[in-house]
């Protein structure tokens, strides 16, 4: 008896990878095991880089949050610890917002906390 290959998904499964491979430069786009190469590095850093990327951002707005307490003359952790100890409840993201595109309403917390 003959061995039976399933041509139909395996040429599903190459067609899908193919596809996502679309954009890649020279043969990792249009060779298969160039490309399936690719493609699964793609995704490991896709993969990474969504979980990365919550750190980036985190360390972004400490940037703004320490840019805006010091035009007032406080450190960042100075000004967190005391956000923190008068139980105001906004976070690093609103917070840094509020320094970043709204300076007043930022100054009042911090006259607020002082």
């Amino acid at each position: 008896m003959p061995r039976s290959v399933n041509s139909v998904a395996s040429r599903a499964r190459r067609k899908k990878v193919m596809k996502q491979a679309k954009g890649y430069f020279g043969r990792r786009k249009n060779v298969w095991t160039v490309a399936k190469n690719a493609v699964e590095k793609a995704m490991l850093y896709a993969y990474r880089d969504r979980r990365n990327k919550k750190r980036t951002f985190r360390s972004l707005w400490i940037t703004r949050i320490n840019a805006g307490a010091r035009l007032h003359g406080m450190s960042y952790s100075q000004f967190m610890g005391k956000v923190k100890s008068n139980n105001i409840a906004l976070n690093r993201k609103v917070l840094a917002d509020l320094a970043m595109n709204h300076p007043a309403a930022f100054k009042a917390i911090v006259d607020q906390v002082k």
